[in-house]
């Protein structure tokens, strides 16, 4: 089976654990789009692990890992990365990681630029130079991993780059010059180092799929932060939803088995942007504090809310899940009330489809419907049918909502926290 693992919301789903979970059945793993903007956490041995590039597969042995083409890549956050996974006692050799020659570098420059200005402030941007890396890709002035690990090639393009770089972020942003020569010299050293990882990523999938070898893509971020599909402008720079996965590795929607959304019990983002069912209250505090709603990535606290079923609805339609799973469920107990956002309204008018325009979406009001919520501690289930009967019923009408069914259940953190219910 070749299965794609898809962020349904805004992100911080949940994500890293489920692939860590499902990586056992699968022979190789495959991070899609996104860049080290991502932190996927993995607890094994209550021992919390956060990968920013590397696929979540890592940690289990005798599996192959590639970051593919969708990626851009940023090679000191790489090897520091792969130093700390190495020192945990994961295997990382030429024959178990792949990078693929197509995906786009993160430079110095990048990083410079996307802390420049207020535009970063205003999308909430990581700061981390994925935005301005995709720029460079689009405009066809990108540096691929091909050419980065060709000494030549690397040096003439990082030359022809940095002239346009530093004349933005002199007369633009009165920041500093960046120096091409020490750039080159750092830089290349990274390059001789990753140079054995690099590869035909494409062809090493597809070829996987040939042999009847089970492939598990990861994406990173989530479907409403998606650059065409998510909250314009307030999006990642990159195509989080399924078609990312296909565009961003090289392999046809065809040989796709199926795909799984990852969908929290409550609703989180991070940074600017609307959030309609945002809780600025209370119990948003207790599910901030209680579900340790902080970025893997940057350590920003996530704003909370209800479950939005609009937003999950939306996801569903796009992507055409054949399943959900559903993670921290656990943080639901104790509250007495539990509400679900069925759909939205604007001027007395009933809004049930998610809208592109974000000024309606900021002006809509949620309308919800509330369930009686649960006061056990159900962190240490692990059987579906052992839940409480609120819980359950909670869940049944997450699955009417977005006419997806629920496949797995998450309460914790750990691997063993896990409830499988059914199919994928």
């Amino acid at each position: 089976m070749n299965l794609a693992v898809v962020g349904a919301q805004w992100g911080d789903e949940g994500k890293g654990k489920i692939i860590d979970y499902l990586t056992e059945k699968f022979d190789v793993v495959v991070r899609t789009q996104g860049g080290n903007n991502a932190g996927h956490t993995i607890v094994v041995d209550n021992e919390e692990t956060i990968l920013h590039i590397i696929p979540s597969g890592i940690l289990n042995n005798n599996k192959i890992c590639v970051v593919g083409n969708g990626v851009v890549i940023d090679p000191k956050v790489l090897l520091e990365e792969m130093d700390a996974l190495k020192k945990k006692g994961a295997k990382i050799t030429k024959n178990n990681f792949k990078i693929s020659d197509r995906a786009h570098v993160i430079l110095p420059y990048h990083v410079a630029l996307d802390g420049a200005g207020d535009k970063s402030e205003k999308i909430g941007t990581t700061k981390r130079g994925i935005g301005p890396a995709y720029m460079d890709k689009y405009e066809r002035e990108g540096i691929r991993m091909h050419e980065f690990v060709d000494k030549d090639v690397f040096r003439k393009k990082l030359d022809e780059s940095i002239v346009k770089k530093n004349f933005l972020l002199k007369n633009f942003y009165n920041d500093n010059e960046i120096s091409a020569d020490e750039v080159f010299d750092e830089y290349s050293k990274y390059a001789e180092i990753l140079k054995e990882f690099v590869a035909d990523t494409s062809f090493i999938i597809n070829k996987s799929i040939d042999e009847k070898k089970s492939v598990l893509f990861e994406g990173a971020q989530g479907v409403m932060l998606d650059i065409d599909h998510g909250t314009y402008p307030f999006v990642t720079s990159s195509n989080p939803s399924l078609g990312g996965v296909c565009t961003g590795t090289g392999v046809s929607p065809l040989r796709l088995n199926k795909a799984v959304g990852i969908l929290k019990a409550y609703t989180t983002r991070v940074g600017s942007g609307p959030f309609p069912t945002e809780l600025e209250d209370e119990i948003g505090e207790k599910l901030m504090k209680i579900g340790n709603e902080y970025g893997a990535t940057t350590g920003r606290p996530r704003r909370c809310g209800w479950h939005d079923a609009v937003v999950s609805r939306y996801s569903a339609r796009i992507n055409s899940f054949t399943s959900f799973v559903i993670t921290k469920l656990d943080v639901l107990s104790g509250i007495k009330e539990l509400k679900i956002c069925t759909a939205y309204e604007k001027n007395g008018k009933r809004i049930e489809e998610f809208p592109s325009d974000i000024n309606v979406l900021e002006s809509c009001t949620p309308v919800y419907e509330t369930f009686d919520g649960w006061e056990e501690d159900i962190s240490g289930i692990t059987k579906f049918d052992d839940l409480p009967e609120n819980a359950k019923k909670y869940l049944k009408k997450l699955e009417e909502l977005t006419s997806t069914k629920i496949s797995i259940v998450s309460v914790g953190p750990k691997r063993e926290q896990t409830i499988f219910v059914g199919e994928l």
